[in-house]
């Protein structure tokens, strides 16, 4: 028995389906069900016995311990996060309950649990945190990618706050002892993204005969993960990595903004043509730059290949035909996301930029 926390959300319900298919052994899921968790992400489990879906707060601390001393989990796989940087500029104090006092008090109660086990549950016990790259800052357009030795350097709110549930769950193990592992991933996509993030905006925008809003010159770089490729390297971490370590988790997929989009919008003229037998790309727009916008990410996952044998199966022509494929494929999804405060918050962000 394991628990993964925000396991309704993108990366941890593609986990738990991943978990349940690969290796069968059950899930507690917990998830608060924000506007990012859904639901429809775990229909094919919803009657899988394996599968236990509990809707509560990594922050509220009794509940937590009541599901441990129930379950009895022997680990405990936290991707409870607040995960978007525009969101975060516009309302941070989330993101500092969320990913701080969240992780803080589930790392508390995971302690608590933890020292009460006998000796061999004890040492065989492990706290996996999921992280993101984007707590290293950004690198120049020649400096080397980022390894897991870099300075911690976040410029926004949600880095800020990954950044310090990082350095929470690194001093638990040092002053407690508590058996954690941290892994940093580099930009996820895949089937499941909520579409506020860029490629699945971008799939649902031209489908929609909507703009396609690209902020500043559209350069800025990130580095590509097909998100199965993130589970597996996560249950490598879990099975094999060394306490206390982070595992940086990338695609060896460098690419510019606009480049990503400038695919989709290809795969799309491919797969669904316009009507009127243009290109997608017409629809691009170009806005102004959000603020504290980072150049550019990229992930050395060398440590992850030298000391546990994993590597991503996907490129990233094949990860980004199977992402669009999936949108083509469950348009009921995409319309059960789109609830109204998502619509506004679209419209908020992007609606009333000037061009750049």
């Amino acid at each position: 028995m394991i628990f993964v926390t925000g396991g309704a959300g993108f990366i941890g319900a593609n986990f738990v389906l991943d978990w349940l298919a690969t290796t069968g052994e059950p899930v507690v899921n917990i998830d608060k069900l924000t506007y990012a968790g859904n639901l429809e992400n775990l229909a094919s489990v919803r009657d899988d016995a394996r599968h236990t879906f509990v809707q509560a707060d990594i922050g509220d601390s009794a509940v937590i311990a009541q599901l441990l001393a129930q379950h009895q989990p022997r680990a405990v796989l936290n991707f409870a996060a607040e995960s978007h940087v525009d969101r975060s500029i516009h309302g941070p104090e989330d993101f500092i309950q969320t990913n701080v006092v969240g992780t803080f008090r589930l790392l508390e109660a995971v302690r608590a649990y933890w020292s009460g086990l006998p000796a061999d549950a004890k040492s065989a016990f492990r706290f996996l945190h999921v992280s993101t790259d984007e707590v290293y800052g950004t690198l120049g357009a020649t400096d080397p990618a980022f390894t897991e030795s870099h300075n911690y350097e976040p410029n926004s709110p949600y880095s800020a706050s990954k950044a310090a549930s990082d350095h929470l769950v690194r001093a638990w193990h040092h002053t407690y002892g508590l058996p954690v592992l941290t892994t940093n991933c580099s930009n996820n996509y895949g089937p499941m993204h909520f579409p506020e993030k860029l490629i699945p905006l971008m799939i649902v925008n031209a489908l929609a005969g909507k703009p396609l809003p690209i902020y500043g010159d559209g350069q800025q770089i990130r580095d590509w993960l097909y998100v199965r490729d993130h589970c597996s390297a996560i249950r490598r971490v879990l099975e094999a990595g060394r306490l206390g370590d982070t595992y940086n988790v990338g695609g060896w997929n460098e690419q510019a903004n606009i480049d990503i989009v400038q695919t989709v919008c290809a795969l799309l003229d491919e797969l669904r043509p316009r009507e009127d037998g243009k290109s997608y790309a017409e629809q691009i727009r170009f806005v102004q730059d959000r603020p504290g916008h980072d150049r550019r990410y990229a992930i050395d996952a060398r440590k992850l290949e030298r000391e546990l044998g994993w590597k991503p199966a996907e490129t990233f022509d094949t990860g980004i035909r199977k992402t669009v494929q999936w949108y083509l494929d469950h348009p009921e999804w995409v319309a059960h996301v789109q609830s109204g405060s998502y619509r506004d918050w679209v419209l908020q962000q992007y609606s009333a930029q000037e061009p750049a």
